[in-house]
């Protein structure tokens, strides 16, 4: 594939249609804000309202113009590339009541939505997507009585997202879930709130029920994590002289430092490039523990992801070689190694050990 600091197509479709876009395949450097390479959609040809922004491996549902118009923009930097992306457009006839291709847009001041509802209205019976709006001066809360969706560690194939605002957006994107656990309840920020649902079809579980209301602004809100655990992110971490003099030794046990650690993983360093005193590292994951908020990257059936030795030799990560990394998470979605991180061979008699502490309450 080339790849272009800016590429723009312009789709359009008979008078009185609407544009249906369908994403089969996205595979774009991922970042949790997709600021570096990412795919925009939007309503019209110039100046018009965007859909949705979209990064990583992450693959929407249909997205749907309000007119005949509709435009597809990617940028990347150039830097870290993925497989690119691969998309279908079609012409649909328009549904007035706005829930043809969506589950619907919801104004009451408060209700219940669940799959099987908006299912047979939609082109591919894999995506559902509920936007709930109430009034300026209030937030949306939303509840699940039941949860089951097909379990993945990734949530890859079947899974519900949940967005602030109503776009599909990335960096508003509140969760990810999969399972059988109901999702703690979640709050807005604002007075929109949007809900997708995506399905592959290949195994399919009893679904869910949601409930929503509406709350004035005045109460304190909170928003649901992520399915993972998460902890706060670390910023600003530079190779000081003061921190790259300290001894560089792993000090405890896989045990005792897996519950301080925000995310563990056993991986392969495939790619190693030192920046500025620091050294940057690609590893493809052998097995995850621990996500935490660590941006995984997924190209078919490998993933990987992308680490930041702060002090390029401290701990020392060599090319070709199985590790098991323990550390924080910075805002931008790569792993941190301090000297302080504990890392070590991976082997496979490790396996069974880490395998009990994933299982482990912290």
């Amino acid at each position: 594939m080339t790849w272009f600091s800016n590429w723009c197509f312009s789709l359009q479709v008979p008078e009185g249609k609407v544009v249906v876009l369908n994403f089969r395949f996205i595979d774009l450097e991922s970042d949790n804000l997709c600021r570096y390479d990412f795919v925009d959609v939007y309503n019209g040809h110039t100046n018009g309202q965007r859909i949705g922004r979209f990064c990583g491996t992450f693959r929407p549902g249909a997205l749907v113009s309000s007119g005949n118009k509709m435009m597809v923009q990617m940028i990347s930097d150039a830097n870290t590339a993925g497989n690119g992306f691969m998309a279908m457009f079609s012409a649909a006839e328009p549904n007035e009541r706005g829930d043809q291709y969506c589950g619907g847009r919801l104004e009451r001041p408060s209700g219940s939505f669940k799959p099987q509802l908006a299912r047979p209205r939609l082109p591919c019976r894999s995506h559902l997507c509920v936007a709930h709006r109430s009034p300026k001066n209030q937030l949306i809360e939303l509840k699940f009585e039941k949860f089951d969706v097909e379990r993945d560690n990734y949530c890859r194939y079947d899974f519900v997202a949940v967005f602030n605002g109503g776009e599909a957006n990335d960096a508003k994107r509140i969760g990810k879930y999969c399972g059988d656990s109901p999702p703690a309840p979640i709050v807005s920020e604002r007075n929109e709130l949007l809900i997708q649902f995506l399905s592959d079809l290949s195994l399919t579980a009893d679904g869910f029920i949601g409930h929503y209301k509406f709350r004035p602004k005045k109460l304190p809100t909170t928003t649901a994590p992520p399915v993972t655990t998460t902890f706060p992110a670390t910023t600003g971490l530079k190779p000081t002289v003061a921190l790259c003099q300290q001894k560089c030794r792993r000090t405890g046990t896989l045990e005792s430092n897996y519950c301080s650690s925000n995310f563990v993983l056993a991986g392969t360093v495939i790619t190693t490039v030192t920046r500025g005193g620091s050294l940057h590292a690609t590893v493809s994951i052998i097995n995850i523990y621990k996500e935490g908020n660590l941006a995984i990257q997924q190209a078919g059936k490998n993933m990987s992801a992308k680490v930041i030795v702060v002090c390029k030799q401290c701990p020392l990560l060599r090319r070709g070689l199985n590790y098991i990394i323990m550390g924080q998470v910075g805002e931008d979605g790569r792993g941190k190694i301090m000297p302080n991180s504990f890392i070590m061979m991976f082997k496979t008699k490790n396996q069974k050990l880490l395998d009990a502490l994933k299982n482990k309450q912290c």
